[in-house]
């Protein structure tokens, strides 16, 4: 299963989980301080809800959800092979997860792009919380987070 990952900032996490409850017909599938996500089935789509004050409604990365780590291996090939640059993450923590993946880079806008798989859940926002590196890697400064997070 693919499906794409649209990741929001929002200013008011409860309530904007309100409203996209009733707007998709689900419940969040995760809340956690600061952050819900969403596993839309129709529209396929993976909603991520990041509280950033002051920066409600806009976008803070885009992604694609892929069923393994092959697939995340194999659209990277792929997209190599295009002549698009990657950031490699493997078994990294983002986003109260653990995930294979990688960060698309220089798309001719400026938008976050990443490719991944979730391993396995976390406790942990990101793997600084659990004393690794940032999630989003050396790029983390294109994408707005929240304070406490450092990432996603």
């Amino acid at each position: 299963m693919s499906r794409i990952q649209l990741a929001l900032n929002v200013d008011d996490l409860e309530e904007s989980v309100a409203f996209y409850s009733t707007l998709f017909g689900v419940e969040p599938a995760k809340t956690k301080p600061g952050y819900a996500n969403f596993a839309v089935t129709e529209p396929p789509l993976k909603l991520v809800l990041v509280e950033n004050a002051g920066r409600g409604g806009t976008i803070n990365h885009l992604g694609v959800e892929v069923a393994d780590t092959d697939t995340v291996d194999a659209e990277q090939n792929r997209l190599n092979a295009a002549g698009f640059a990657s950031v490699d993450e493997r078994a990294t923590t983002c986003c109260y997860a653990k995930q294979d993946k990688f960060w698309v880079e220089n798309a001719p806008n400026g938008e976050r792009w990443e490719v991944y798989t979730v391993l396995a859940d976390s406790e942990t926002f990101n793997a600084t919380e659990a004393g690794g590196s940032s999630c989003c890697g050396s790029s983390a400064e294109a994408a707005p987070v929240p304070a406490e997070a450092g990432c996603c």
